[in-house]
Formats: structure tokens, C-alpha cells, sequence
């Protein structure tokens, strides 16, 4: 193998003990389960129904019930709790996130508009009338319209248009307005909630939800990084150019082993200057961890990365993670494909170090437009040729080729047997999207390609 300083050794390293992890149909199940029972709340405090104003009050009641407890359950995907992190996977964590945001803002505007239209209907008065009465006469009404308000903006800003026109930096400081919504929602819901007004024990296990989900984000996205900051001391010790645009962040400290971080994973990086403190960004690591040096490979995509190659030495670092679960933990057949894209080599790599395998058993494709956009090229041929791997570099553009690479019949040309193999993809987006048809197309089942987004 190839180690950080670039010298080749003739073993692997063992794999490292396998933390807990969380199985996604079972957390589905989990969630369905509570989605269950809070049904069975309103079931239990609803005496018969009859009417329109009484059918379109109670599913008002009904969304109203279902969006605190969805918030909730947004907030728990997005604790960064390890056995989520390792056993889903930050990106499905993500994808999950946002689709639940989508259906939430949609829960608490159907809440808001059948609660007014049911007491409208059963009062007999306007609809404008009875939203009047409703902040005027109801407690903490005003502060759950405000709530309401501010997720229906965050989830616009939320939305893909608009977040791919911000910086990272700014969309994730527009989310944090998601905790006040909470906040005002909350005392909302036991206020006015039917279900909680007067069932003293729907209030104790609905108040122990939403505190045990608070303990997890406070516990695992505060305390958890700064106990790892005092006990591993970490801090820049250098910054090298490895190709255009593309910079790596060597990070020295102590007792790394315990991190338990796996090739293929990544951290959440905060550097302590002065203009990168307010932001923790998501970089991969590009080798293995050792007991005192972490390796990061970023590519200049914003000002944030672009700032990382005027890093000092001895720079202080929080850390937070290791997340994801694009590790060797996936891997299903003795045969693998690596399949890298740009800078997505920087996962792919320390996995192409550590995978075990014997020769022939691992082969990697690096595909780039450009010759200039080749990264660890040096370390990826010692490695391959320490370990009787195989190597493809598929450098310039299709045209200039005269064929598509991420094409069944690219993939097939270079990687004979491709349906026999477990395949990991990284890249840029448009490029795993490709890649992944492609290997559907080539007779790849999709339970054995692997990948990972890290545009969060």
C-alpha cells in the first residue's frame, strides 16, 4: 500500500472493529410505528364526528398532530447519531430529510387552512373572520402562525432552485431559523392541541420525545465535536497543491485511531481563523487515518474550500464525525470497481488502499476531461502495482475519445465481467447519475452499486 508520506508497504491494515449501525428498513418501520400512534392519539381523544366542520376540524387536528411529530423526526435524521450516520448514510439521512421537509411545510399549511375552514364552517362566519378570531381569542395561535411562516420560507429557500444559488454557509444559517419555528410550534401544541389539554400523559411522552430528540442533537452536534477537540488536539500541520484547483489539508493530532474513522467516510471541518470558524463543511478523507495525521483533499468549488490553501500550520480544528456509509462495510462480492470521477477520488482512493482483495480482485477507473484534473496519479500506480490491482485513467472528453466511458458499452470495454462486480461511484453529480444507468443498463444490480453524494 501507499502511506500518507508516500512510501509502499507490503501489507493491509486489518478492518477496524465495526461500530453499530442502523438497518434503514428498520428505522422506516420506526417511524411508521410512531406515525401509528400518534394517529391512535387523536383516535383516543375524538368522540364521534359529525358534520362538515367537524370532519374538516379533525383533519385539521389529524395534520397538525402529524407535523409536530414529523419535525421531530426531521430533527433525529439529522442529530448525526453514528449507527444513523454509518448504518444509512449521511446522504439517504439527507435525501429522507428533505423529502420529510417537503411533506412537513405541507402538513402545517393543510393544518392551518382545515383548522380555520372546520371552525368557520362550524361557527358560520368567514373565512377571514375566523382567522382573526383564532389569533385574537386562542392562546399561542400568533406564535404558531409565526412557526408556520418560517417553515414555509425555510422550505423554499430549501428548496433545489433556490439552494443551488446560495452558498453553503448562508443556506445553513437560514436552517437554524427551523429551531425558533420549533420553539414557537411547541407550547402551541399543549395551548390549544385537544389531544394534550387535558391527557397528562399524551403531554409527558410527547415532552419526552421532542427533549430525548433535543439531548441527541445537543449531545452528538455540540458536546460530542468539543470533548473530540480536547482529547485529540487537532491542528493543521501542512497544505499541498496536488492538482489545479485541488488542495490537500494534512491534520496532526492525537490518538486518531480512536475516531474509528473508515476509508471512504468523512468529517465536518471547522478550522479556527478568523473567516472560516462560522462554518463546518463536509470533506472527505483521501487516506487512511493514522494514530497522529488525517488527510483531506478538497476541491475549489466556493469560498470556503478556496480559503483552505492559505491555511497555517498549527491552525486549531474542530472535527465532527466520522459520517457515512460509503465503506467497505457495503461490499457484497470478492470483486470490485471503483469508479471516480474529478476530485470524487478522494474517497475512492483511501478505499483503493484498504479494500481487501487479492490481485485482480480490485480495479479502479479514474475518468477527467482534462490531464491537468488528475489527482494522486503517483500514489494511485504505487498502489496498484503493491497490490496487482488494475488501473484505467480515461482522460479528455467524449469527443476527443471518439467514445462515452460511462456508457454499458464503455463500462463493458474497460471492466470485462462488469456484472460480477460491486461497483463504487463518485463523482459529480451528473456523472454518478450517468454512471449509475449505466451500470444498471450493464447488468449491475443496484443492491450491489454503491455511492454517496456529499452536496449537502
Amino acid at each position: 500500500m501507499t502511506t500518507l508520506d508516500g512510501r509502499v508497504t507490503g501489507h493491509r491494515p486489518s478492518s477496524p472493529p465495526r461500530p453499530a449501525r442502523a438497518r434503514p428498513a428498520h428505522l422506516l418501520v420506526i417511524v411508521a410505528v410512531g406515525a401509528a400512534g400518534v394517529i391512535g392519539l387523536w383516535w383516543h381523544d375524538t368522540p364521534a364526528i359529525s358534520g362538515v366542520g367537524d370532519w374538516l376540524t379533525n383533519a385539521g387536528r389529524i395534520t397538525g398532530l402529524l407535523a409536530g411529530y414529523t419535525v421531530i423526526v426531521l430533527l433525529a435524521l439529522m442529530a448525526r447519531v453514528p449507527a444513523l450516520e454509518r448504518g444509512v448514510g449521511t446522504d439517504r439521512l439527507a435525501r429522507w430529510h428533505a423529502m420529510g421537509g417537503r411533506y412537513t411545510v405541507c402538513l402545517v399549511i393543510a393544518h392551518a387552512l382545515l383548522i380555520t375552514w372546520g371552525y368557520s364552517v362550524t361557527a358560520h362566519t368567514g373565512i377571514v373572520h375566523q382567522t382573526k378570531t383564532l389569533l385574537v381569542s386562542y392562546p399561542d395561535v400568533l406564535m404558531a402562525t409565526v412557526a408556520g411562516l418560517l417553515f414555509v420560507g425555510i422550505g423554499v429557500v430549501s428548496a433545489r432552485a433556490a439552494r443551488r444559488r446560495m452558498r453553503y454557509e448562508t443556506w445553513y444559517y437560514l436552517h437554524l431559523y427551523t429551531y425558533l419555528a420549533i420553539a414557537l410550534a411547541f407550547s402551541h401544541q399543549f395551548a390549544d392541541g385537544a389531544e394534550f389539554m387535558t391527557n397528562l400523559p399524551a403531554r409527558v411522552l410527547w415532552s419526552v420525545l421532542y427533549a430525548g430528540v433535543g439531548c441527541l442533537l445537543v449531545w452528538y452536534r455540540f458536546v460530542t465535536p468539543l470533548r473530540g477537540a480536547y482529547r485529540h488536539r487537532l491542528r493543521v500541520a501542512g497544505v499541498e497543491i496536488e492538482a489545479r484547483g485541488v488542495v490537500s489539508v494534512y491534520i496532526q493530532g492525537k490518538r486518531l485511531d480512536e475516531l474509528r474513522a473508515e476509508p471512504g467516510q468523512f468529517f465536518r471541518w471547522r478550522f479556527l481563523t478568523r473567516k472560516l470558524a462560522w462554518a463546518a463543511n463536509p470533506y472527505s478523507l483521501s487516506a487512511p487515518v493514522r494514530p497522529d495525521l488525517i488527510r483531506i483533499t478538497v476541491k475549489n468549488s466556493g469560498r470556503h474550500s478556496a480559503a483552505l490553501r492559505r491555511l497555517r500550520p498549527g491552525t486549531r480544528v474542530l472535527a465532527e464525525g466520522p459520517y457515512g456509509a460509503f465503506t467497505a462495510g457495503r461490499r457484497r462480492r470478492r470483486k470490485v470497481l471503483l469508479l471516480a470521477g474529478g476530485v470524487g477520488i478522494t474517497p475512492i482512493r483511501a478505499l483503493f488502499e484498504t479494500l481487501p482483495g487479492g490481485p485482480g480482485d480490485i480495479t479502479l477507473v479514474y475518468r477527467t476531461t482534462k490531464r491537468a484534473d488528475l489527482v494522486f496519479e503517483n500514489e494511485l500506480t504505487q498502489i496498484a502495482s503493491a497490490r496487482g490491482a488494475a488501473t484505467y485513467y480515461i482522460v479528455g472528453s467524449r469527443a476527443e475519445l471518439g467514445w462515452d466511458p460511462l456508457s454499458p458499452e464503455g463500462l463493458t470495454r474497460v471492466v470485462s465481467g462488469i456484472a460480477d462486480h460491486d461497483v463504487y461511484v463518485c463523482g459529480p453529480e451528473g456523472m454518478m447519475t450517468a454512471a449509475i444507468a449505466a451500470l444498471r443498463e450493464a447488468g449491475v444490480p443496484r443492491r450491489h452499486i454503491h455511492h454517496e453524494s456529499f452536496e449537502f
